[in-house]
Formats: structure tokens, C-alpha cells, sequence
């Protein structure tokens, strides 16, 4: 396994207060990595250190060994499905999709158009090109906020709480897109999130944050940490799952 993604020596936070400090881990090329806590604990703040929505105090990261993400390098070499979807509401769905082809390539208008509706049928939305964001389920519009993060074909895509909100079927559809689109396509997936049943579905490697020692308290397979972890929060934080989870 190679890296993709490397943190090192990480600390994030405010002017005046920290959520991690000094931490340090690698995302391998093709995993599902899962960056897990309780709420508060800063997972959807790591990811917009990871994407470059924010500079962190102090520390490094780097992606696929080319130095930080930044808003300012150009075309996005990453994905990102936002916590709520982000879709635009006076848009279609086919327009949010398109807006990304609009702004990095130079593609005619026939050929935008067929992107669009290749992406939408990767995701089961086909035919869903010309509805509203509100005319989607909350499922549906996890599902169209992925194919918009995949319209420009990158080999990476970070998600916040993608389960967040949905029934456990939609959740569980959406799990398994994720793990089809990760295999398929081979493409490294990065989300934060809470949710124990997607967690020990689809997520390769974990890392779990605590914000009382503002620090990564434990890592690796989350089945194996679950099963095996003698520390006291790593044991709590794994053992509230539901009967069904495996």
C-alpha cells in the first residue's frame, strides 16, 4: 500500500483553543478511511484541513506527495460531498453536476450533457437530470452531491457524514454504493463519520479523535479495534452499536 494522503504533525483548532495537536497519519491509495469521534471532536474541521478549506496552526499536509491542497492550485484533484449535499437549490441537479465541467474544461455542451447523465446513472439517479434538489429524497440528493464530486474523474473523494439524516435502507444503499464505487473504480474514499453500522461496512482503516486528550486515541481496522481494544474510550466509543452490526 502507498499513501495518498500525509498528515504530519498536525494541529488544528482556533486562536485560542485546539482540537488536535500534533497528530499524524497516512490515507493508502484505494482504502475506505474513516476519521471517527464523538461529536465535537473536530472529524468534519480535519476534513476541511484535508481539502484546504482551512490552514492549519501548525503541522503538514500533503496529497499524493505534491504538497497542501489549496483552493488557489487550479483543477481540484479531489471530490468533496458536503455534510448537507450543498446542492444548489434554483439549479437542476443536472446543472450542479455541470457546474464543474463549465468551470475546468473546455467541453462542448453535447458532451457535458453526456458526463452529466453517465454520473447520475453511477449513482442510480438516471433521468433525474432536469429535477430540483427539493424533488429528491435525502438519500437521493447524498446520492446526486457524490455524482457532482465525481464529474471531473478524480482518483480521491472526501464525504461528511454521508449517513447523516437517512433511514438505515437509504443508509444501508448508500454504504453500498460507496464500497461499489471503491472497488469499481478504485477510488480512495475519506468521510467522517459517527455512524458504527457504515463504519464497520465499508471502512477499510479508522482513525478515532478524542477531544479530551486532543489527540488520535486509536487506529486501524475498526472491527479489530471493536473486537480488540483494551482502552476504556475505544472499547466505549465501538461497543454502542446495534444488535445487527457485524
Amino acid at each position: 500500500m502507498t499513501a495518498l494522503i500525509t498528515v504530519t504533525d498536525l494541529t488544528m483548532g482556533w486562536s485560542d483553543h485546539d482540537l488536535l495537536e500534533r497528530q499524524s497519519f497516512e490515507v493508502n491509495r484505494g482504502e475506505v478511511f474513516a476519521i471517527l469521534g464523538r461529536s465535537g471532536c473536530g472529524k468534519s474541521t480535519l476534513l476541511r484541513y484535508l481539502t484546504g478549506l482551512d490552514e492549519a496552526k501548525s503541522g503538514t499536509v500533503t496529497i499524493d506527495g505534491i504538497g497542501p491542497p489549496s483552493l488557489e492550485a487550479g483543477r481540484p484533484a479531489f471530490g468533496v460531498m458536503f455534510q448537507s449535499g450543498a446542492l444548489f437549490g434554483s439549479m437542476t441537479v443536472g446543472e450542479n453536476l455541470a457546474l464543474a465541467l463549465a468551470e475546468w474544461t473546455d467541453l462542448p455542451p453535447k458532451a457535458v450533457a453526456a458526463i452529466v447523465r453517465a454520473k447520475l446513472r453511477l449513482v442510480g439517479l438516471q433521468g433525474s437530470e432536469y429535477k430540483h434538489p427539493s424533488e429528491l429524497s435525502g438519500g437521493m440528493r447524498k446520492r446526486a452531491a457524490i455524482a457532482r464530486a465525481l464529474t471531473l474523474e478524480p482518483s480521491l473523494i472526501f464525504l461528511d457524514e454521508p449517513s447523516a439524516g437517512l433511514d438505515p435502507v437509504s443508509a444501508a444503499e448508500l454504504d453500498q454504493l460507496i464500497l461499489t464505487l471503491n472497488n469499481a473504480l478504485g477510488l480512495t474514499v475519506v468521510l467522517a463519520t459517527h455512524d458504527l453500522d457504515s463504519i464497520f461496512m465499508i471502512a477499510t482503516r479508522c482513525i478515532l479523535l478524542d477531544r479530551e486528550t486532543k489527540s488520535i486515541i486509536a487506529r486501524g481496522d475498526p472491527r479489530s479495534l471493536r473486537d480488540g481494544s483494551v482502552v476504556p474510550a475505544v472499547h466505549q466509543f465501538f461497543s454502542r452499536t446495534t444488535k445487527d452490526a457485524k
